[in-house]
């Protein structure tokens, strides 16, 4: 028996402008001068700073209408009109400014040090490897991926969606997964790596397959829950050895670097400077939100391109080298026009996201006590403002804010919520700052297990299972009560 089925799927590609724009948006200050210093030596239509157009040339042009001229036995069919780029509205001499701009030049000009990013250097290894074109985007995308401590903790379907999104790059999970291996094999040893097992094997496979290196690479990849547990009754019968072959296996494992990224942080050749995107100060006991001043520059089409326009427009006779130079003028202004409305819908979607963050965050931005922080996730930002997540997650992701507690990243000040013993929703951001201070105030003799830190938390208005205390302590990077044990 067959069936006739029809089914309709709707899809939405992103035309060419609006991934540039996402592009645009997703760069943070310093990344963004530099995007605009490489326009300007691509496009010569356009310029920045200042200029003074001849207004009367603007009037004189602005409602002729073109008509196509023949000369000789030849007719140029042109759909160029050449008004449409005279206009005065389309040739702004403007400053891309808001009244919150901020104009404070010395505060602009400070640079934040930040040991964070050593992209660079794992991107000149690159070259080393024979990638086809596709291959060596999607490797200089991996790295750009790699955190401060060498991970990508990204899944690899986020990668191949963000490839497509922000990079116009369409692959898939298996090319991903080959290009990760070639990653895998820069120095320092176990940079990009997912996850620590992943980081300690990697580095273990590039050692001399010594006995103990080789029990150490056994124990890692069928045993290492036991082993990040020390559960070592259990390694010694599960692999059947001797104390003294697995004190040397875990000697081995020991001497490993669990963080490979954390090599350059200190070094200041690998330093990259943050510069604020923004910055918040109190005054007069309310908020003021300036963005970095080098967010707003002067942008204007090119005159001379303008004045060869209007000498086309004058001329009698039109050539065919003339028809060809101004569809190459009309192509570079349509290019400067559409750059220039970019910049301006940047700094105006990171003025609004921004500010709608600040106002949801207000009592935090007014104390610096992280124990204000309102639960809040891009959603509630995205739809506060009726843009898309995705654009909320490129500002929180990739922008720093210059508050009087210190410079932030943006996405720090998000956090999911939970209830508390009077069922309100607290961030979960307040909760890891108790749990911290707990443990900071705790006797280190006898160090609190996570159980009684449950307990504890508890009686403090949070009633959350130990699972959870484990997983926030973890993510705090505060180890189990044996290790936090002092004599």
């Amino acid at each position: 028996m067959l069936k006739q089925q029809l089914n309709f799927k709707l899809s939405q590609k992103l035309s060419p402008q609006q991934i540039q724009l996402m592009k645009l948006i997703q760069l943070p200050t310093q990344a963004f001068e530099q995007r605009i210093k490489q326009e300007l030596e691509e496009n010569p239509a356009l310029e920045d700073g200042k200029e003074d157009f001849d207004a009367d040339f603007d009037e004189e042009f602005s409602n002729n209408e073109y008509e196509d001229d023949d000369y000789g036995n030849e007719t140029i069919e042109s759909d160029i009109d050449v008004d449409e780029y005279l206009s005065d509205d389309e040739i702004p001499n403007y400053r891309l400014q808001a009244n919150n701009y901020s104009a404070d030049d010395e505060d602009r000009e400070v640079p934040y040090a930040s040991g964070t990013s050593f992209a660079q250097y794992l991107k000149s290894q690159l070259s080393t490897f024979r990638l086809s074109e596709t291959e060596k985007e999607i490797a200089e995308f991996l790295v750009g991926s790699v955190d401060e401590s060498g991970y990508i903790r990204r899944s690899i379907q986020d990668i191949v969606d963000d490839l497509a999104f922000t990079q116009n790059v369409y692959t898939d999970e298996p090319t991903v997964e080959k290009v990760l291996k070639y990653v895998q094999e820069l120095d320092p040893a176990g940079v990009g790596a997912r996850n620590l097992q992943e980081c300690l094997l990697i580095q273990l496979h590039r050692k001399e397959p010594k006995k103990d290196v080789s029990l150490a690479i056994d124990l890692l990849e069928k045993s290492f829950d036991h082993f990040s547990k020390k559960h070592y009754a259990k390694l010694l019968t599960r692999h059947d050895i001797s104390e003294d072959e697995l004190r040397d296996a875990i000697d081995v494992i020991e001497h490993l670097n669990p963080k490979p990224g954390g090599t350059f942080s200190g070094n200041t050749r690998m330093v990259e400077h943050v510069i604020p995107d923004f910055t918040i100060k109190i005054v007069d006991g309310e908020l003021e939100l300036s963005l970095n001043g080098r967010n707003a520059p002067e942008m204007h089409i090119s005159n001379d391109y303008n004045n060869m326009l209007k000498g086309y427009k004058e001329s009698k006779e039109k050539t065919k080298a003339q028809k060809d130079a101004v569809l190459f003028i009309k192509q570079k202004l349509d290019s400067a026009k559409w750059f220039i409305e970019a910049i301006k819908q940047r700094q105006q979607t990171l003025m609004v996201t921004m500010s709608s963050i600040m106002h949801y965050q207000k009592e935090y931005f007014l104390s610096g006590d992280e124990r204000n922080l309102r639960p809040m996730i891009l959603k509630d930002i995205a739809d506060e403002i009726g843009m898309d997540v995705s654009t909320v997650s490129r500002v929180a992701n990739s922008k720093y804010v210059d508050t009087p507690y210190g410079t932030k990243l943006i996405k720090e000040f998000f956090s999911e919520s939970m209830k508390n013993d009077q069922g309100e929703d607290v961030s979960t951001r307040e909760i890891k700052k108790i749990l911290e201070m707990s443990i900071e105030d705790e006797d280190k003799r006898k160090p609190l297990t996570d159980e009684k830190l449950a307990k504890l938390l508890k009686q403090k208005g949070y009633p959350i299972a130990r699972r959870t205390v484990a997983k926030y302590r973890e993510q705090l990077d505060i180890p189990v009560a044996r290790m936090r044990k002092e004599i």
